[in-house]
């Protein structure tokens, strides 16, 4: 297949690129490398450089275009709030023009990179597909507000859609992984205490109601990641838009996750407790059930150590 990928040098984008290029898929990637890396984007795939909205006319009226895996979005929790007007045009806007270009030149099948920030808060977990979506932040607003337009253009337009809700994106895959100028994940902010860009590493409260007393989270690899898009797009269907969580299903505490930087790194990793932050849940798990029944997706590298190995392997080589 020909598949048009958005944001292709960014870190999930980047992955599924590589992924698809191996698989054997004709890929194009659209980024205008506002925070992608030129060297994330495979030396297979076709590469133009611009925003969505200002390119994807030309990029589908070249024909034979199979998929839209769209991925270029901002995605900082904390500049949303700040600059809102940023989000909603960058991040609701240049969608709408990629589904309007979609209906144009008829390109019917398209899978979206979501995230589980459309839930908000929930007073429960695991969080399954039906539970109410209450973004709390700008960001899962408007990517909220994306899922709402897909759902029409599905219903009016024919257009077969999935979006995929993720929840923390880890790890690496190969030489393609995390590697943003602002970072705010949890792993690879520690990996850059053992890397020495960091002199410790943050816990943001141990008096959480969890078995240590950190926050709890689900971590998922970027490399099962990336087969549930393909899946996703493998099996769309005209008219329907589905959403399914991707998660491994079991958590972290921070804690945890500190010490296994510590056993596969050997640094010690100096860690400062903090206050708590505002709207941080204890504890967060995805339910993927769903998208193992439906998709029939089955995550592979979902225990902590290997998405700490592959991302610390990765890490380690942007050092030398």
């Amino acid at each position: 297949m020909k598949i048009v990928v958005t944001g292709g040098a960014g870190y999930v984008g980047s992955v599924c690129a590589t992924v698809l290029v191996e698989q054997g898929h004709d890929v194009v990637v659209i980024d205008n490398f506002t925070t992608g890396n030129r060297d994330a984007v495979p030396a297979q795939a076709q590469l133009v450089e611009g925003s969505v909205a200002d390119v994807i006319g030309q990029v589908l009226a070249q024909g034979d275009v199979d998929a839209v895996f769209h991925f270029a979005a901002r995605s900082l929790v904390g500049e949303s709030m700040e600059v809102p007007e940023e989000y909603w045009r960058d991040n609701l806007g240049q969608s709408l023009a990629l589904l309007e270009a979609m209906r144009i030149h008829g390109v019917k099948n398209l899978v979206f990179s979501s995230t589980a920030a459309t839930y908000g808060e929930p007073a429960t977990t695991p969080i399954t597909e039906d539970f109410p979506t209450a973004p709390t932040n700008t960001y899962g607003a408007t990517k909220l507000s994306i899922d709402y337009a897909i759902t029409s253009y599905c219903q009016a337009h024919g257009l077969a859609a999935t979006s995929l809700r993720y929840f923390n994106v880890a790890g690496a895959y190969g030489s393609v992984g995390e590697n943003r100028k602002i970072e705010t994940h949890l792993i690879p902010l520690i990996l850059q205490v053992a890397t020495g860009k960091r002199e410790d590493i943050k816990i943001f409260g141990d008096d959480w109601p969890t078995p240590d007393g950190t926050a709890v989270r689900d971590y998922i690899h970027v490399r099962d990641l990336a087969d549930a898009h393909v899946l996703a797009c493998e099996t769309n269907k005209p008219s329907v838009h589905r959403i399914f969580n991707l998660g491994s299903g079991d958590g972290y505490s921070v804690s945890q996750v500190i010490e296994m930087c510590r056993e596969v790194t050997g640094h010690p990793i100096p860690a400062e407790v903090a206050p708590r932050r505002a709207g941080d849940p204890a504890t967060l798990i995805a339910s993927s059930d769903k998208a193992m029944n439906e998709l029939g997706w089955k995550p592979s590298r979902t225990d902590l150590r290997t998405i700490v190995e592959d991302a610390w392997a990765f890490t380690s080589q942007l050092d030398n």
